[in-house]
């Protein structure tokens, strides 16, 4: 079987971690190349890693022929435009989350992904793919806690990753913190409670950093949203998190409850000194989700291989969006936000 040849554009924190598990860990995959903006980046990479092509230019790297498929690893204010490049241009496409930062053109694009029936289009809710969340998933479908009724998020960046974040922000790069990081969670609530959000009041503040508020978002916000079944959802999201990176999930049912992640244990040692007994926390989303990043990307190669779709589809990517925006509108006017309904483009 022949490996599928891979490019992928964005290479940041996450985008690094992407490549590395292009390169090395994903069965039946070759990182033939890689774009961005560091020039030097760019340069240590190829001679570390052995990759033939590296670009400063997205459109370039689309006009190689060698390549199967793109990897989209960018800023969110580019995901659309570079997907629809892509699939334009013939090849396989996975984007990491959200799908856009606007309404319209996260509209558009789907329209654009279902029109190209014949090529893999895969986004990066790679929670999905967690070991502790598909198990929690299953134990679900079987009726381990009856039906579930209400799904609790918390999604907290550790405090040290808040003025590389403002960076962010300033250049209008993330959509706001209901985009930007609760996304995750609305995919999550709208799994596992098999509904879509009606309504929703979201708040919140900047508390320790002002300048939040002068780029009219959240370093800490919170959202109350009712879904069409009559099942709720608590979203609670911030980036001010001093014990470290923590993203806790609790499923509530008629028959009992479920939690992930209660306590973000880095790994299985407690430490017994002069402070007492500690455990550390995990530090950031690529520890967190490590085996996640990794198996999401096998499940987007396997289905290039087999011609088999994802289970997430441009559908998840739209519906968790129409969420963050209505609770980003909420947050903005204070007021209950009725969520846009789906209107499907196929």
């Amino acid at each position: 079987m022949n490996k599928v040849k891979v490019g992928i554009v964005g290479l940041g924190r996450l985008g690094i971690q992407h490549a590395e598990n292009l390169a090395f860990r994903i069965p039946n995959c070759e990182l033939k190349a890689i774009c961005g903006l560091n020039k030097e980046q760019l340069a240590e990479l190829s001679d570390k890693w052995n990759i033939p092509y590296t670009y400063t230019s997205y459109e370039e790297m689309l006009q190689n022929s060698e390549l199967d498929a793109i990897f989209i690893a960018s800023p969110s204010n580019f995901h659309c435009d570079q997907i629809q490049q892509a699939l334009e241009a013939g090849y396989h496409v996975f984007s990491e989350k959200p799908l856009g930062l606007y309404l319209e053109e996260v509209e558009k694009i789907e329209t654009i992904i279902n029109r190209h029936q014949d090529k893999v289009f895969m986004l990066g809710f790679m929670r999905r793919y967690d070991d502790s969340y598909a198990y929690a998933k299953k134990q679900i479908e079987q009726g381990a806690i009856g039906e579930p009724v209400m799904v609790r998020c918390y999604g907290f960046d550790p405090t040290e990753g808040l003025e590389s974040f403002l960076k962010f922000a300033q250049k209008n790069y993330s959509g706001g913190i209901f985009l930007d990081m609760a996304v995750h969670d609305f995919d999550l609530a709208r799994w596992y409670l098999g509904a879509e959000a009606e309504q929703v009041w979201a708040i919140g503040g900047a508390y320790s950093v002002p300048a939040f508020t002068e780029l009219n978002d959240a370093e800490t916000g919170a959202a109350l949203v009712k879904f069409s079944n009559g099942t709720m959802g608590l979203f609670a999201a911030g980036r001010n998190s001093r014990h470290g990176y923590h993203i806790e999930t609790e499923i509530i049912g008629t028959k009992g409850s479920l939690r992930i992640g209660t306590v973000p244990e880095k790994n299985a040692v407690t430490i017994f000194n002069d402070a007492g007994a500690l455990k550390e926390c995990v530090s950031n989303f690529n520890e967190r989700f490590a085996q996640a990043y990794l198996s999401e990307v096998e499940e987007f190669i396997h289905c290039i291989q087999t011609g088999s779709k994802p289970a997430i589809t441009a559908k998840d990517g739209v519906q968790a969006s129409l969420l963050g925006y209505a609770c980003k509108e909420s947050f903005e006017t204070g007021e209950l936000v009725h969520v846009k309904a789906y209107s499907s483009t196929k």
